[in-house]
């Protein structure tokens, strides 16, 4: 491949090695980025049936050599594209779990060649990437999944199955939010420049993102969240999670507006203290439009819309949905609430069991069964999170959203559905 290769237009390169109808056959499995969350995707994929990981690569060479350590047989490398020079013909899946920023270029690259794909969350870091992603899955017909492993919990599973059974009856609107925050501050980047450790290739590390000094502690391995050219914010980094079963639940599209009303983005980096409102089209569960309301950090919650007896509290990160019938509390990890005009609320639940994610796509890139998140999903998802990052560009403008053309009414806006690529990394 020349640089990151992919051509959307054109068909995969290297076809998929092909599996037999038995899901006995063995499925050879590669991971791009082994630390952090790569490291736990790696382990739990590696504990799928008739699962062998053949090939490891991080830019951090103390990650590979940990991930190593337990799958020795695996060939390890620092750039997934010489990876993929090497092994195009003997991976037959792959699974991205880098920084933001290069979840687009990977998984396009593996889309390219016909390889089945796991994702982590949010699928990409701009509008562009997020709707190549699902088109090139389409036309490959390879399995697709994205890392939103709560998908899979019982406590979220057993969520969407009872709001689906219209307890609430319809739904008027959705409050989502996460305490935390990812938000930096108007300095943006130090103005030091620190020696690149021996065990980082900084340049690997920046793939498609604009060149600029390596400096410690700052973006690798743990900050990269915060930067508008690395991360996707508090709301591409939770969003994903929270956004979830209110639209594996309702069937929620594309978003008609957004606007923005808390702080703007900073020049470099994401603003703290997020406060987005969406409209979207209703279906058969909500009202003819629902609004979503998203809040992180210090934002106020609508609190007094959640109709909750003296006493009780909201989760500190969660959704709580308002309907006809009353409020349906969806905390981040644990059970559903129910409540009316100050009470609770009697529902009869049926408890769903938990499911392990990793292995619901492993089986399926084996012929046994389907994937719960596929990107046919994931990416119409992701995209309503990405359209609210967009929107924090732009505080208290409404902008309007047509996501067939991909584009904004605002001109400045619509440029920030793609990305601006270093020389060598164009997708």
């Amino acid at each position: 491949m020349q640089a990151t290769g992919v051509a959307t237009a054109a068909a995969p390169m290297l076809g998929p090695r092909i599996l037999s109808p038995d899901p006995l056959e063995t499925l050879n499995v590669a991971c791009v980025g082994v630390g952090g969350m790569g490291r736990s995707d790696l382990n739990a994929t590696a504990k799928g049936k008739n699962v062998r990981i053949v090939a490891l690569c991080d830019i951090d060479a103390k990650n590979l050599a940990g991930a190593a350590k337990a799958h020795e047989d695996a060939k390890t490398f620092g750039d997934y594209r010489k990876m993929f020079d090497a092994m195009g013909k003997d991976i037959d899946a792959v699974v991205v779990a880098t920084p933001d920023h290069m979840h687009g270029s990977i998984s396009l690259a593996a889309l390219s060649l016909g390889k089945h794909v796991y994702c982590q969350k949010p699928i990409a870091h701009n509008l562009y990437e997020c709707r190549e992603m699902a088109t090139m899955a389409a036309r490959a017909g390879v399995v697709t999944q994205m890392g939103t492993q709560i998908h899979s919990h019982g406590a979220y599973r057993t969520a969407v199955a009872t709001l689906r059974s219209g307890v609430i009856g319809k739904v008027k609107e959705a409050h989502l939010w996460v305490g935390k925050s990812w938000g930096g501050s108007q300095k943006g980047r130090p103005a030091k420049q620190d020696p690149v450790p021996d065990h980082v290739d900084w340049d690997l590390w920046l793939g498609v993102a604009k060149d600029r000094p390596y400096v410690k502690n700052t973006y690798h391995p743990a900050n990269w969240r915060r930067w508008l050219d690395f991360g996707s914010g508090t709301l591409g980094d939770m969003g994903c999670h929270i956004f979830d079963p209110v639209f594996s639940a309702l069937g929620i599209g594309a978003p008609r507006n957004v606007v923005s009303n808390g702080p703007g983005h900073f020049h470099e980096m994401f603003a703290p203290n997020g406060d987005l409102t969406y409209e979207f089209p209703g279906t058969d569960q909500t009202e003819e439009t629902i609004k979503f309301r998203w809040t992180d950090g210090k934002a106020k919650k609508a609190i007094e819309l959640a109709q909750l007896p003296d006493g009780e509290r909201l989760p500190g990160a969660g959704s709580f949905l308002v309907g006809e019938k009353g409020v349906m509390v969806i905390p981040h990890w644990s059970a559903p609430r129910f409540y009316s005009n100050g009470a609770k609320l009697d529902v009869d639940v049926i408890t769903l069991p938990s499911l392990e994610h990793r292995h619901e796509w492993t089986d399926a890139c084996r012929g046994e069964g389907k994937t719960s998140t596929p990107f046919s999903y994931a990416c119409p998802l992701t995209e309503a999170v990405l359209v609210g990052t967009v929107a924090g560009h732009f505080p208290g403008q409404k902008l309007q959203w047509d996501s067939e053309k991909m584009e904004f009414d605002n001109y400045l806006a619509t440029a920030l559905v793609r990305r601006i690529y270093r020389s060598g990394w164009q997708l």
